[in-house]
């Protein structure tokens, strides 16, 4: 007789209940996902293209032949790898738990996932992971000093991005950086913050009116000033659950894997500013 998903013993879990468990908090907790538009493709890779120089316009006097010109084009090319997070319960607990264990369970498998994202988007780590902010050539850069005392880095970073014709939508900062910044006051003697609120979120900071996010991901001394359609999250395949009875038999326990494949893509790195603080 086979061991099936119906079979007594085993009907206390499914991939049905664990997939929103996982699936959901990933895109809540990842700050990458948040930050960056998501591209969804059926394909190993994927070529994005990119305008490199647009092609020209002028004035010309009535009747007079227009000048062609060719806009220059390139390309950025994308092959997402695979992010995997496996947790082993007992089969007692699988049958026996309760929606806030499943919960618990879960939330520890995204909460690994969403990490490994961030850290990927954010860094520039070895492979197999994909190449990250901190691998990108070509980015604008804003040197803060060896502390922020107000915002004008920030609106650098701003008018940075506008001269290459982009709108920052989000700065990040590491934890400690953040910290920093939200000690600020609009000048001295005040107690009024720095940072802004976002009235449709109130525990979110603003920097001129631009959200500020936190990410453990993003190294000390660097704020990342990211305009959401210049940067993008390629994903092959969204996160997948898949929970099997067989792996751990001989010790009846379940194993729950979670499965993504997904890169950080870059194809206008001027328009990404990199704000450093101190000797970063």
């Amino acid at each position: 007789m086979s061991l099936l998903t119906s079979s007594a013993g085993v009907g206390g879990i499914t991939p049905d209940e664990w997939g929103p468990l996982i699936v959901q908090p990933v895109e809540r907790e990842s700050v990458a996902l948040q930050v960056a538009t998501q591209l969804t493709t059926t394909s190993t890779t994927v070529h994005i293209p990119v305008v490199q120089t647009d092609a020209g316009a002028s004035y010309v006097a009535e009747g007079a032949e227009i000048a062609p010109s060719d806009a220059a084009l390139g390309e950025l090319v994308v092959t997402p790898p695979k992010l995997a997070g496996l947790s082993i319960v007992s089969s007692e607990l699988s049958e026996d738990s309760n929606p806030a264990a499943q919960q618990m369970i879960g939330n520890g498998l995204a909460r690994s996932i969403a990490r490994a994202l961030d850290s990927a988007f954010f860094s520039a780590l070895p492979a197999p992971a994909p190449p990250g902010l901190e691998a990108v050539a070509g980015v604008g850069t804003v040197k803060a000093g060896a502390t922020i005392n107000n915002a004008d880095a920030f609106l650098t970073a701003i008018s940075q991005a506008e001269e290459q014709g982009a709108t920052l939508t989000a700065f990040v900062a590491h934890p400690s950086d953040a910290l920093a910044l939200g000690k600020l006051k609009q000048a001295k003697d005040s107690n009024v913050p720095l940072l802004g609120n976002d009235p449709t979120l109130p525990t979110r900071r603003t920097v001129l009116g631009v959200p500020l996010h936190v990410c453990s991901a993003v190294k000390p001394g660097t704020i990342w000033g990211l305009p959401k359609d210049r940067v993008m999250v390629v994903m092959r395949r969204d996160v997948r659950v898949d929970v099997s009875t067989d792996v751990k038999f001989t010790s009846d326990q379940v194993a729950v894997k979670a499965t993504m494949r997904a890169a950080g893509a870059f194809p206008h790195p001027a328009a990404i500013q990199k704000i450093t603080v101190g000797a970063a």
